[in-house]
């Protein structure tokens, strides 16, 4: 029963992450391993990059944001 248990609980936690790429404007992109966040107080996209360190990036640069 405990296999099952751990198998369903991996599958949660896999299915809760979704990549998403994010646009520049000047044509280059940057690839997450979650859906950016906003943050208005500071007015930069926060995300987890690829490498799993925390990044963030200025609204100013953002075109787009897209899920993979």
């Amino acid at each position: 029963m405990s296999k099952w248990l751990l198998i369903s609980t991996l599958a949660v936690i896999a299915g809760c992450s979704t990549p998403h790429r994010i646009l520049l404007i000047d044509g280059s992109e940057i690839e997450t391993l979650d859906q950016p966040e906003y943050n208005r107080s500071t007015g930069f996209y926060e995300y987890e990059g690829v490498n799993g360190k925390n990044r963030s990036i200025n609204k100013d640069q953002v075109k787009s944001i897209s899920e993979l």
